[in-house]
């Protein structure tokens, strides 16, 4: 009995193994069956199909396979088609529209003091202080004043038609028509071929909506049938880097920039405007910081991005962006950006979202240069061409 004691003990060794072995692979089995159905939502949640995470927000044309044991064959992903912008052309029409809804003063106010019977000193007061809460500035309002007193001493206008018109006429002259609003974009070609890109520096304090003005000029170029390449310069903000980045890549536009905090926004720009003549393109867009806290820096860093940037290209344009929202207190800042970086020209932002539609007037005489674009909104394509009559127009549409 003790000799057959070892052959008992093998036995249930081995009986044991044999159940341990089908339990292991009845759970294989199992979990190999298991569907493929953890799933949530796509929107915003994250999705599991498989041994893939995808994340709804991230990817918003992700298409789940179905649930079950074999998922279907997997087909090479599509190249993302890039935003067509729509055509610059007919874009102010928008403005003044948008300026008609935003119940500017400027506009009614002055009509309805001109179209009164008899208009006193007390009238013409109140016309100067609709100028001035318009942010005209008190000469442009002055200058204004005297010739519509003088139209009306002369003509004796009252009918509503002639008022307007004699009002739109004054205005337009204060606006000034005959500024050049030409936005230089065009490269130069040289006669063995090569092509020397023009260059446009974007300059302005953070806040007025600088870095989104980049990449809505990026459309406009794009709709106008220019090559472009942007650089990110502003490399005190990583976001602003990466607001770029995306902008771009909507219309299929390569953008120059550094992962290193703090890098060098002169070296940026350098390496924008090399790679921009070694492929041929027509146009560069550099954004800048506007978080210097003097004069003195401001000066160094874009005297140094200029510097290095004309090594390469000269600078065509220096567009300075200004907040039309800011009024008369935007001015101070524009001074120090129109003294320090040679301003060309003036994009006003969020223009269709304020009552001083005078700004207008008075950033031209503050800086002597011409505003060039208006921003209409919040839509990626909310960026015009400026034109002094339309804008009018908007205005006595209110």
């Amino acid at each position: 009995m003790n000799d057959q004691l070892p052959v008992w003990i093998t036995l249930a060794v081995l009986v044991l193994g044999s159940l341990g072995f089908v339990g292991v692979s009845s759970a294989n089995r199992r979990k190999r069956s298991k569907p493929h159905d953890e799933t949530r939502s796509l929107d915003g949640a994250s999705t599991r199909t498989g041994d893939v995470l995808v994340d709804g927000d991230a990817l918003g044309e992700a298409v789940l396979a179905p649930s079950g044991d074999v998922a279907p064959p997997q087909t090479q992903p599509t190249e993302p088609q890039a935003d067509v912008p729509e055509p610059t052309a007919g874009r102010l029409v928008r403005l003044r529209d948008r300026l008609a809804r935003s119940g500017s003063p400027l506009g009614t106010r002055l009509l309805a003091v001109l179209s009164r019977d008899h208009l006193g000193e007390d009238d013409w007061d109140e016309l100067e202080e609709t100028l001035l809460l318009a942010d005209v500035g008190a000469g442009p309002a002055a200058e204004l004043i005297e010739a519509l007193r003088t139209q009306v001493r002369v003509h004796g206008v009252k009918d509503a038609a002639s008022v307007r018109a004699m009002l739109r006429a004054e205005l337009v002259a204060l606006v000034d028509p005959d500024l050049d609003r030409t936005l230089h974009t065009t490269p130069t070609v040289h006669e063995d071929g090569t092509k020397t890109p023009a260059v446009l520096l974007v300059v302005g304090v953070n806040g007025t909506g600088k870095t989104t003005t980049v990449g809505k000029l990026t459309r406009v170029l794009v709709a106008e049938g220019s090559t472009v390449v942007l650089g990110a310069a502003d490399t005190f903000r990583a976001a602003a880097a990466d607001q770029l980045t995306t902008w771009g890549a909507r219309v299929g536009v390569e953008t120059v920039r550094s992962f290193k905090d703090g890098a060098d926004p002169a070296a940026v720009a350098f390496d924008t405007v090399r790679t921009a003549r070694e492929r041929g393109v027509d146009v560069v867009l550099v954004d800048t910081a506007g978080r210097l806290q003097n004069k003195a820096g401001l000066m160094d860093e874009l005297g140094k991005i200029t510097r290095v940037i004309t090594k390469e290209a000269p600078l065509t344009e220096v567009l300075l962006v200004l907040d039309a929202t800011t009024g008369q207190n935007g001015l101070n800042q524009a001074r120090v950006f129109a003294e320090v970086a040679g301003v060309t020209g003036i994009v006003l932002t969020k223009l269709d979202g304020t009552a001083k539609g005078g700004i207008v007037v008075a950033v031209q005489r503050e800086l002597g240069v011409p505003v060039k674009l208006v921003g209409l909104g919040e839509g990626p394509d909310d960026l015009a061409p400026f034109d002094a009559e339309g804008f009018v127009d908007g205005l006595l549409q209110a």
